[in-house]
């Protein structure tokens, strides 16, 4: 069995109209992974699509100091408080406490500034968190990226060798691209798996495509995989300023590779409250 909430929660995941997100959900038995796949295999949702759409406030902050590197995301209610003087002030004392100190997680960070926050939110008038950092400490190349006034943040590490330049036009690439590995070998088995599953049942489902010969089917299930590869292996990607080169050879003229990267949206999977969707779903429920 599942509820109106869950309801919401797969139409925010996937994107999909409240009728299709019911059905799924009531052919999954409620199964929110399944139903996700029951929608995907069925084109009513799109592999991409994020678990629920951003709408938190705040800014995506990072800096570079020596051979150490931070990238910190703090949240706010609103935009106009994200942009202010104050607020940016905070984000840069937790950026370099996070310097100063070897920290754990996100938790000790949040303890240790407990009374900087609450003396922020008292200043500022809105609530304040300290949601996630990552610090890198290299003795090889890093570089850092803000784009859209930290709205998106970026940390990436290359071996030894890299000019300033490249490394800063790759933070940029992870920003406006989106890669989720570094190359190829870093993709999960089940990931690929999952993704040819999807792509045979689109072929299954789809008149035109149904009745292919099997050696057909094989190929397209092949281009797929290789599109997938291209689109979210950062190496595999066509540079963003010169499409005709991927990122793995633009580094490779220059003897470098890229080791590690971090990129950070603001406010990726947080989600402000919607009554009227809710009360509209209820509605449908009742149908």
């Amino acid at each position: 069995m599942f509820t109106g909430s869950d309801v919401v929660a797969l139409r925010q995941k996937t994107g999909a109209g409240i009728l299709d997100c019911k059905k799924a959900l009531t052919e999954t038995d409620g199964d929110m992974d399944k139903a996700v796949d029951y929608l995907r295999e069925k084109g009513i949702a799109t592999a991409a699509k994020k678990a629920g759409r951003i709408a938190a406030e705040g800014v995506c902050y990072a800096e570079v100091k020596g051979n150490t590197a931070v990238l910190v995301e703090v949240n706010c209610e609103s935009d106009f408080v994200s942009k202010g003087e104050m607020f940016l002030a905070f984000v840069k004392e937790v950026a370099a406490y996070i310097f100063e100190h070897d920290v754990k997680d996100v938790e000790e960070v949040i303890e240790a500034m407990k009374g900087k926050t609450t003396e922020a939110i008292q200043k500022i008038g809105e609530n304040i968190k300290i949601r996630r950092y990552e610090k890198y400490v290299s003795d090889q190349a890093i570089s850092t990226y803000i784009h859209m006034g930290g709205k998106i943040g970026v940390i990436v590490e290359c071996a030894a060798g890299v000019s300033d330049e490249t490394i800063h036009d790759v933070a940029l690439q992870i920003a406006a691209a989106k890669p989720l590995y570094v190359k190829d070998e870093e993709v999960p088995a089940d990931v690929i798996e999952k993704e040819k599953e999807i792509l045979l049942a689109q072929i299954k489902n789809d008149e035109k495509l149904a009745n292919k010969p099997a050696q057909v089917i094989d190929k397209m299930v092949e281009g797929k995989v290789k599109k997938y590869y291209e689109e979210n292996c950062l190496l595999n990607q066509a540079f963003v300023k010169d499409p005709s080169v991927t990122v793995g050879a633009l580094l490779k003229k220059e003897n470098s590779t890229v080791l590690r990267f971090t990129r950070y949206e603001m406010g990726e999977g947080l989600e402000k409250k919607t009554n009227d969707f809710a009360a509209e779903v209820e509605a449908q429920m009742k149908k």
